[in-house]
């Protein structure tokens, strides 16, 4: 069974969130999700743990138009998951979900990304961008959460993966409401962000903005700290009150 951030997504997880996408789009009145900007073609994206979190968000950016790999240590068991999504969902091991890539999302539990950067470290580093949707929780992960938390959560993934352009996105909202907010009529919803590399931040905030959220760089990847559920960002909020918070943080 996958946990929040899980690598494996079990089939009932992957369907169930692949359906929902697919009757949001259907249902009158919801806005569809903008396909990829006129002039610039879909980016490759890889999902680096296909469990709520990457399922969701891989769902959705096939849906916006965009090819995606989602990652297992045994694929062949998602085969019927991203069969159900259409041709541009496909499954890999890490090693071709990265190799496939242009820009990967990094969806694993917090315990795991020291052994992701030993491995794949240099491969994550040729990438335009990364996103860094995990979340350090030590009833989860342990010691490595703590750590993570002392010193940041964007900080200590920068460590942990050095040279790598990481963007942290997707840590304060859960995977659940993501689907239903999406392209919300009225006050879109704002999707706060930290990040040091101004072209892989705008790089980012495409995809954000893509699948219906509107994007908001607080700062540097050292905000990536309040970046986190039970934070003052964490939740549904609009773009306006993202950046008032954000004013107040340091």
């Amino acid at each position: 069974m996958a946990t929040h951030d899980g690598v494996n997504c079990t089939r009932r997880d992957f369907l169930r969130i692949a359906g929902s996408v697919a009757l949001l789009m259907a249902s009158p009145g919801q806005a569809v999700f903008a396909a990829s900007p006129p002039g610039r073609a879909p980016l490759k994206i890889a999902t680096i743990g296909s469990g709520r979190i990457g399922g969701t968000l891989g769902t959705l950016w096939v849906q916006a138009g965009h090819p995606v790999m989602f990652s297992s240590r045994h694929p062949e068991q998602l085969k019927e998951m991203v069969d159900s999504l259409g041709p541009l969902a496909r499954a890999g091991t890490v090693e071709e979900a990265i190799a496939f890539a242009d820009v990967v999302l990094l969806a694993v539990p917090y315990r795991a990304m020291p052994q992701i950067g030993k491995d794949h470290g240099r491969a994550l580093a040729a990438k335009a961008l990364v996103l860094d949707a995990t979340n350090p929780i030590p009833r989860r992960d342990g010691e490595i959460a703590n750590w993570a938390r002392e010193k940041g959560a964007g900080l200590a993934s920068a460590e942990l993966l050095p040279g790598v352009r990481i963007v942290r996105a997707f840590n304060a909202i859960g995977y659940a409401r993501l689907p239903e907010i999406a392209k919300r009529q009225g006050d879109p919803v704002g999707m706060p962000m930290a990040g040091d590399d101004a072209n892989a931040n705008a790089l980012a905030s495409g995809l954000v903005r893509e699948i219906g959220f509107e994007p908001v760089v607080i700062g540097p990847l050292a905000m990536g700290k309040h970046l986190l559920p039970r934070t003052p960002l964490a939740g549904v909020r609009t773009p306006e009150e993202i950046r008032k918070i954000a004013a107040t943080l340091d």
